[in-house]
């Protein structure tokens, strides 16, 4: 389910995050849903075990996953935070679009009408 890019400089870890944040967002993994152990997601990668657990690891910091002590890994009950972070950083990433187009010299209702 996870779709890895190998010939891409994004680093693997951060594309694990990526995809599964966006599957959080998605709603295609549901809070408090178990999901794969850091081995079996590895094997079913292809990849080291301790890339998956550095995946791991940042998406418990952001708080989209919860590690249970000797139950697994779980979609955090909270993922409103996961969503609206996601929604503030496209925005964000949009505003410095836009300010790159206008330092081109295109104004601002000429972005919008293109948009």
């Amino acid at each position: 389910m996870i779709n890895l890019d190998y010939q891409s400089r994004t680093p693997i870890y951060e594309q694990i995050v990526t995809e599964i944040e966006k599957y959080v967002v998605l709603g295609i993994f549901k809070p408090k849903e178990q999901i794969m152990s850091i081995r079996e997601l590895a094997e079913t990668l292809g990849v080291n075990p301790n890339t998956v657990k550095k995946a791991y690891s940042e998406l418990e910091r952001k708080g989209v996953i919860q590690t249970i002590s000797t139950k697994g890994n779980f979609i955090s009950d909270n993922i409103d935070n996961v969503v609206k972070r996601n929604v503030d950083e496209k925005i964000e990433e949009l505003k410095r679009i836009i300010l790159e187009l206008e330092k081109l010299g295109i104004d601002k209702k000429d972005i919008l009408s293109m948009l």
